[in-house]
């Protein structure tokens, strides 16, 4: 609890700090984003991104290579951090672009330490349409650009075929349209031993899938215009007291977290390869991780749907922004260009790609804020491996990016999923039922948007 509430108050320092910030900048117009000659020497400060993997690092050198011999792009090593950035704008030593998560973009954004990217787009010619709408809609705050997105992360369900068969389950109840036959598999398939879990059924993934189930309803846990927000609505509550129900079927979150942290989550011993899970929703990304570590297991992707049947997925992931008061704006905005862009995109695809095919591994495709590369992907670089559970989940995963919405943009939007996530843990800790702690998640979101606002 004592960790909860230190995390809180940083939030309302960095909001204070926030305030402080812009308010000394307030008369101060965006620097320029020229893409002259001129702006091509120097050395370009990333803030957030750090070295990843191959598809991060193969960006990274593309991006470069854009800017050309005479910059310098210095990325050290290590992710976004709330505190270290908000030190560096108080002691006005700030990067020139930095990566985080669009969460985090409207706050940002609400309190002028972003610079709205409307130089930079119409300079560098960015074709706003080459991006997913909802993930361009994480990062425009009172209709302005503050960033551009990266990966979606689209989320289907996993299933696991050889559980399914084992505890006598229909594979076509486990879905998501219709929650009672939801709720009826996950008891089949769940299994207790001596008062322990050894197989989840179904792993609903709250708290961080909760605005999925929510959408379930058709309904979103921020308005659109991201200055109200409905936690504690009709909607949450009936989400949260569903999915909360599938975890005490198996004897409550103490024994049901117990379990999951044994598993082996990107190893070859994974909960997949040993069946110790029966089914759950989860981001495109780990496709990949079986695909290299367990190749040979028995899975069928399934769309989750909502009441009516229909396909929904959820978006999130990071962007690229500008800070106000960043030294080389325009290199910033080459750089994120390049690294949002088509040609990027498809020249890590076909090298992770064509490594793939010399491993003798599944290609499991990438999914990106970026439409047309998803379609160039998929339509010139992806082929058919041989292992049909791969070959069609990747069919599933390019559908299922047409049906993406994200959490609307907010200026508090990183304390309001803060507050939504304390609710559950409450609720599954015992502290507090559904409603009660939703209610409160609600009055801490109001709150944080009037300070933030």
């Amino acid at each position: 609890m004592a960790g909860r509430w230190k995390g809180r108050a940083l939030l309302v320092a960095a909001a204070a700090l926030l305030g402080l910030t812009a308010a000394s900048a307030a008369g101060a117009q965006p620097a320029a984003t020229s893409s002259s000659s001129a702006a091509l020497a120097g050395t370009l400060n990333i803030y957030g991104f750090g070295p990843g993997d191959d598809v991060a690092n193969g960006r990274a050198e593309f991006a470069t290579r854009s800017l050309g011999s005479g910059v310098t792009v210095n990325n050290p090593r290590g992710g976004f951090n709330d505190q270290a950035f908000l030190a560096m704008l108080a002691s006005r030593n700030v990067p020139d672009v930095v990566y985080l998560s669009r969460a985090s973009v409207g706050t940002y954004a609400a309190k002028r330490a972003f610079v709205p990217l409307t130089s930079c787009i119409r300079s560098e010619r960015i074709d706003l349409k080459q991006y997913r709408a909802a993930a361009l809609r994480e990062v425009t705050y009172k209709g302005q650009v503050y960033a551009l997105p990266e990966f979606t992360n689209q989320i289907t369900l996993i299933v696991n075929n050889e559980v399914a068969r084992q505890a006598g389950v229909n594979p076509a109840d486990i879905q998501t349209t219709n929650w009672r036959k939801l709720r009826a598999a996950n008891k089949k398939m769940l299994r207790i031993e001596d008062g322990k879990v050894t197989r989840i059924g179904f792993d609903p993934k709250i708290p961080e899938f909760f605005p999925l189930w929510v959408k379930w309803f058709g309904a979103d846990i921020v308005s659109k215009d991201g200055l109200t927000p409905r936690l504690n609505s009709r909607e949450a509550v009936a989400a949260l007291e569903f999915t909360h129900s599938l975890i005490r079927d198996h004897g409550g979150w103490d024994r049901f977290k117990a379990f999951r942290d044994t598993w082996d989550f990107f190893g070859r011993q994974n909960q997949v390869a040993r069946n110790q899970v029966g089914a759950w929703p989860m981001e495109s990304w780990y496709y990949n991780v079986m695909a290299d570590n367990s190749p040979g297991v028995d899975i069928t992707a399934k769309f989750f749907t909502n009441r009516r049947g229909g396909p929904i997925t959820f978006f999130q992931g990071n962007g690229w922004a500008i800070p106000r008061g960043a030294k080389n704006p325009g290199l910033a905005c080459k750089w994120m260009k390049a690294m949002t862009s088509v040609d990027a995109w498809m020249t890590v695809a076909k090298n992770r790609f064509d490594l793939r095919k010399r491993q003798g591994r599944e290609f499991t495709g990438l999914y990106t804020a970026n439409a047309r590369a998803d379609v160039k992907i998929y339509q010139d670089i992806f082929q058919p491996m041989g292992r049909k559970q791969f070959d069609e989940a990747v069919v599933k995963l390019v559908q299922a990016s047409k049906y993406g919405f994200a959490v609307p943009v907010s200026p508090a939007g990183a304390e309001i999923k803060q507050a939504y996530i304390d609710a559950i843990n409450r609720v599954l800790a015992g502290q507090q039922t559904p409603r009660a702690s939703l209610n409160q998640a609600q009055r801490e979101a109001v709150a944080a948007i009037r300070r933030n606002r």
